[in-house]
């Protein structure tokens, strides 16, 4: 209990600072409403929350002697972040309506982009050598992999409502474009800034 309070500081900013998935939604909150971003939400930390156990009960040491793994998966996910930023940036602000959107679709989004993001990896390994100091206990790490998302889908909801209050900006098609501009340059700085320096 008393490693609770400051895990729980590290999984509200672990959750709420700015990554490709808190971009997409905000993205997606502006364009299609807090339902979709709510999906997206709990997709993301429920996935996040899933690689927490994994790590936690031993994928974290096979990522740790698998270096080349680790670059692997850093890579794919910048290419697929990289898809979803081309994507965004070629979107035609007329065809963006919240009737083209399927909830189930950004649930797998959130989910997905999860499991390709190397600060959600970082996180989990940071979590287990941090917190559970050794314990790869059952118990021990499913308590603070249901912790994290307990924490983390309000934290990341936090976006969805900075999003829909944006809304009502964007509702001129050259807004909306420039919005989606925007959007995905954003995205692709927070995947390959972090990816470029660590080269």
């Amino acid at each position: 209990m008393n490693q609770w309070l400051p895990f729980i500081l590290f999984a509200s900013v672990a959750s709420i600072t700015p990554g490709p998935t808190n971009l997409l939604i905000l993205g997606s909150a502006a364009r299609f409403g807090l339902s979709i971003a709510l999906a997206i939400a709990v997709g993301a930390s429920l996935s996040a929350s899933l690689m927490l156990l994994m790590v936690g009960l031993g994928l974290g040491e096979l990522l740790a002697r698998a270096p080349l793994l680790q670059t692997a998966m850093a890579w794919a996910g910048a290419v697929w972040i990289s898809w979803m930023a081309c994507k965004l940036m070629c979107a035609e602000a007329a065809g963006l309506d919240q009737r083209s959107v399927d909830r189930r679709q950004g649930f797998v989004q959130g989910a997905g982009l999860q499991l390709i993001n190397p600060k959600t990896w970082l996180m989990s390994v940071s979590v287990t050598a941090i917190f559970l100091d050794g314990q790869a206990s059952f118990a021990a790490v499913a308590s603070y992999a249901t912790l994290f998302l307990l924490v983390s889908t309000p934290c990341l909801l936090a976006w969805g409502l900075l999003g829909v209050g944006g809304a009502r900006l964007l509702q001129q098609p050259a807004r909306l474009l420039l919005f989606n501009r925007c959007m995905a340059l954003l995205l692709l700085a927070s995947v390959w800034l972090p990816l470029l320096a660590s080269l």
